[in-house]
């Protein structure tokens, strides 16, 4: 099917959340995009609110390099949503209580531009008690700060509650570390107890982390009983030259079996290199399970030769560190071939995976 299909079968769904999981470059932010055009009213208006990369997207640093970073900023580009911002600039407390729970190390300004309906030029960070001195925040720190910045807008009036019809949020963890990913899901979270009975609410993410707990708090957990009938667990694939949109068997979603069907299905087609980033990512959670932080560790206990395993390594961390949430083309060689194989058959043989 193509990103039209998936989207129309999204818009078609009974369910009021729906969380997907995809690997990155399946194209998520694709489908919010196409989600967006399928969902316009007669008049060819958005009916929905979103958060995706484009949204990222918005804010850009200027680093000021001509005078050494002295007024280095966070600029954000126009957009429909400018409109909107003259309420923030005059609550910026609205920002702060969304960035409070992740205890941010900076404070921030709000520079507006002159012709106020213009909204926020731009955001100025320091330290607090040193507001005379602007700083960078880091890439993990600014994604927080985005996707705060967006939850304070979903609170304008005239904003979320004229396009009412649906939230759609794709991916704000990019960049977090675990615990900030643990608080962006509570956010999440708190978005679906405020709207779900009103709105259909779509989350999609390449973490498992964010989609288990998601998935655990609507299916399983306590509060479950009001959102259990009306959540729907998808996971999007790739399928030849288009994408299909699955139900995971008896809603249940194990990452490990996932990536192990994928990487089956590729040694029985096409293995390219960026097949070692989703291997790594296996490797990595078994390795956590068997609690040891030494994925050297996990192929000794496998039978991969110790003699052999520095060079192993290499080539893994080789192909894990290139643009692993992109698309990469280039094919294994029959070397690269080998030691993947080697690898994967010995991981299925050592713990009788079945998937």
């Amino acid at each position: 099917m193509s990103l039209e299909d998936i989207a129309n079968q999204l818009k078609d769904m009974d369910e009021n959340i729906i969380l997907i999981f995809a690997f990155n470059a399946t194209g998520k932010t694709r489908l919010s995009v196409a989600y967006k055009d399928v969902t316009k009213d007669a008049n060819g208006k958005h009916t929905g609110v979103y958060y995706n990369a484009f949204s990222e997207d918005l804010f850009v640093w200027d680093n000021d390099e001509d005078n050494d970073g002295a007024n280095i900023k966070l600029n954000i580009l126009p957009s429909s949503l400018n409109q909107f911002h003259s309420f923030l600039y005059e609550n910026p407390e609205l920002i702060m209580e969304k960035l409070a729970r992740y205890a941010p190390s900076y404070r921030f300004h709000l520079n507006q531009y002159d012709d106020i309906e213009a909204g926020i030029e731009s955001v100025r960070f320091f330290k607090e008690g040193e507001e005379e001195t602007a700083i960078k925040i880091s890439r993990g720190e600014e994604r927080i700060f985005v996707w705060c910045f967006y939850l304070a807008l979903l609170e304008v009036d005239g904003w979320a509650d004229e396009q009412d019809a649906h939230i759609f949020i794709d991916d704000p963890v990019s960049s977090l570390d675990e615990h900030n990913i643990f608080i962006t899901a509570d956010t999440i979270f708190q978005q679906i107890e405020s709207h779900y009975e009103r709105k259909t609410i779509i989350i999609t993410t390449h973490h498992i982390g964010l989609f288990s707990n998601l998935a655990r708090r609507l299916t399983q957990g306590g509060q479950s009983d009001r959102y259990r009938n009306l959540t729907a667990l998808r996971v999007l694939k790739k399928v030849d030259d288009g994408l299909v949109l699955e139900t995971p068997l008896r809603n249940v979603f194990l990452y490990h079996l996932h990536l192990l069907q994928v990487l089956d299905e590729a040694r029985n087609g096409q293995l390219y290199t960026y097949h070692f980033a989703l291997l790594r990512q296996l490797l990595e959670g078994i390795t956590s399970f068997l609690g040891t932080s030494r994925i050297g560790r996990t192929l000794e206990k496998i039978g991969i030769q110790a003699e052999s395993i520095d060079d192993v390594m290499h080539v893994i961390n080789t192909h894990s560190h290139k643009n692993v949430y992109y698309d990469q083309t280039e094919m294994m060689n029959e070397a690269e071939q080998g030691y993947f194989n080697d690898i994967f058959r010995k991981l299925v043989e050592k713990y009788q995976f079945v998937f």
